[in-house]
């Protein structure tokens, strides 16, 4: 252990790891912000900090058991010419699963503000909770064999993972308030995970799409979001003086 901590390349490579962790976990930050924002107020924290968990739990576990998760990437059967593994069929259920869910959100969302009501409906903790383990599984499994391809250390995986969570957790509550408070970028947030799901599916068939890529456009686009939100506010905050202006001289 002292020899690990004294190597320069095996901290490198932690924080390496930890980075990248940070970033894979993203869509997985904003898919459990957007179901627990359809639980009661009092039990969102607990939903997010238990997927959260949940996520820490299952990527140690996949860790531990790296024999299993090699094997998973050798191909069981063919169809039509393409060979396919166990983390294919793994990565399409989760695709497939995950469009579902984001194209229903948006639907139910789009239904919400034409039927006038807030688009939230409430769901139980258990369903939510079995959601966040489907799509944990997914996440979990893609990050991992990344870390495996990157990292030879156990010891380096297992800290960046716990790392990488932990700093998730911190982040996780001011996203999810950020999303639910601003309806753009919470529909932003769903369009995001449509595109996620169809690059798992992409990746189910074997064919492999750069994610950097697509983190790029996503930043892009909640940069320009951001740049909308702060000029609503500003035309709100003129046509308020403008209103107050015109009642002064009125009166």
């Amino acid at each position: 252990m002292i020899e690990l901590l004294a190597d320069p390349q095996i901290w490198i490579a932690f924080f390496t790891l930890t980075a990248l962790e940070l970033v894979l976990g993203i869509d997985n930050i904003i898919f459990i912000s957007i179901l627990v924002d359809k639980l009661p107020k009092e039990k969102q924290e607990f939903t997010r900090r238990l997927g959260l968990f949940l996520a820490m739990f299952m990527r140690i576990g996949l860790l531990l058991t790296l024999s299993w998760i090699v094997g998973m990437t050798q191909p069981l059967f063919s169809v039509l010419g393409a060979d396919f593994s166990g983390r294919d069929l793994v990565l399409l259920a989760g695709g497939l699963f995950l469009l579902y869910k984001s194209v229903g959100e948006i639907h139910e969302t789009l239904e919400g503000a034409a039927g006038g009501q807030g688009g939230v409906i409430k769901s139980t903790f258990a369903g939510i909770v079995m959601q966040i383990v489907v799509i944990d599984l997914v996440f979990s499994l893609d990050s991992i064999i990344t870390a495996v391809g990157m990292v030879d250390e156990i010891a380096v995986m297992i800290a960046a993972v716990i790392v990488s969570v932990g700093l998730m957790m911190f982040f996780a509550r001011p996203i999810g308030n950020f999303v639910s408070a601003h309806p753009t970028i919470k529909m932003l947030a769903l369009s995001f995970l449509v595109v996620v799901a169809v690059v798992l599916i992409a990746e189910g068939f074997g064919h492999h799409v750069p994610k950097g890529y697509i983190y790029s456009a996503m930043a892009f686009s909640v940069v320009v979001e951001m740049l909308n939100i702060r000029l609503r506010r500003h035309s709100t905050r003129a046509d308020l003086e403008a209103t107050s202006y015109a009642e002064g001289e009125k009166s």
